[in-house]
């Protein structure tokens, strides 16, 4: 039972913020990009000042998955890297911590790619 709570938790806080970008997508003017663009800097923001840390420990999948916990991957590496290297790992730690994701985004799209067609819209 306990597994199916944890379960339940992560649905519910990950469909909360794909319903809420949703919500923009449909009620604004904004584009998607400008909405992922600020669901990465949102995460960015509330990872700088130690908020979203605490509530990705509570959400776990919830809240790591979507793009909001990309930006916290961001803010804490850079601080990570502040802490160790100085000034030069605000400019480096977002990428070193970030990097294997990154690189198992482009994996997998390269492995869609050689797998599968793609098709005109038109088609």
């Amino acid at each position: 039972m306990d597994t199916f709570l944890i379960y339940l938790k992560v649905f519910a806080v990950g469909g909360f913020l794909c319903a809420v970008g949703q919500i923009l997508v449909d009620k604004t003017n904004l584009t998607a990009g400008r909405i992922l663009t600020s669901y990465v800097v949102a995460g960015v923001l509330l990872g700088g000042v130690g908020i979203y840390e605490p509530f990705a420990k509570w959400a776990k999948a919830g809240a790591t998955v979507p793009l909001t916990g990309f930006g916290n991957v961001l803010a804490r590496g850079v601080r990570e890297a502040v802490a160790e290297k100085g000034l030069i790992g605000a400019f480096t730690g977002g990428f070193s911590a970030s990097a294997a994701g990154i690189a198992a985004a482009v994996f997998f799209g390269l492995l869609a790619a050689i797998f599968f067609k793609s098709k005109d819209k038109a088609s």
